[in-house]
């Protein structure tokens, strides 16, 4: 089974069409609205909605901006992208309907930078722990030994 999203009390949505459906229908818009909003014909809208065609990257995020919702969800749930580990905070900047794509994206990379600098933190938390047990790494001596040689 792929990638499964819920939506209201419930309700699952499994493939990329319904959930494109879903998300259109989330914000109130018909395929016509949707259609001149993204520059993508009706047609073809209606097609990927039920699954009948795998739109490219472009499309997608043409799609993504006409719903106000993240092109990089769209890019994994196509099969484009794989998953990241996803956090709350994530999961609200990129639902939040009041943000751009390009606030999505800055207020995601921002956060992720917090996150890969608290863990680079306790990586070295943990390497100043150990080396306070058991003394400096071997090499780290073996390096300064090396260096008096030559």
């Amino acid at each position: 089974m792929g990638v499964v999203a819920k939506f209201g009390v419930g309700k699952t949505v499994e493939t990329l069409g319904d959930y494109l459906h879903e998300q259109r229908l989330a914000a109130k818009l018909s395929l016509r609205q949707l259609a001149e909003q993204t520059g993508v014909s009706n047609p073809y809208l209606s097609q990927i909605e039920r699954g009948l065609r795998k739109p490219s990257a472009e499309i997608l995020a043409q799609i993504a901006t006409g719903l106000r919702i993240s092109a990089e969800a769209l890019y994994v749930r196509a099969g484009i992208l794989e998953a990241r580990d996803h956090s709350p905070v994530l999961d609200a900047v990129a639902a939040d309907p009041d943000l751009t794509e390009r606030q999505k994206q800055v207020l995601t990379d921002i956060y992720e930078s917090f996150r890969r600098g608290n863990a680079a933190d306790a990586g070295h938390a943990v390497t100043a722990a150990v080396e306070t047990v058991v003394g400096p790494s071997a090499a780290t001596e073996d390096d300064s030994t090396s260096k008096n040689d030559h």
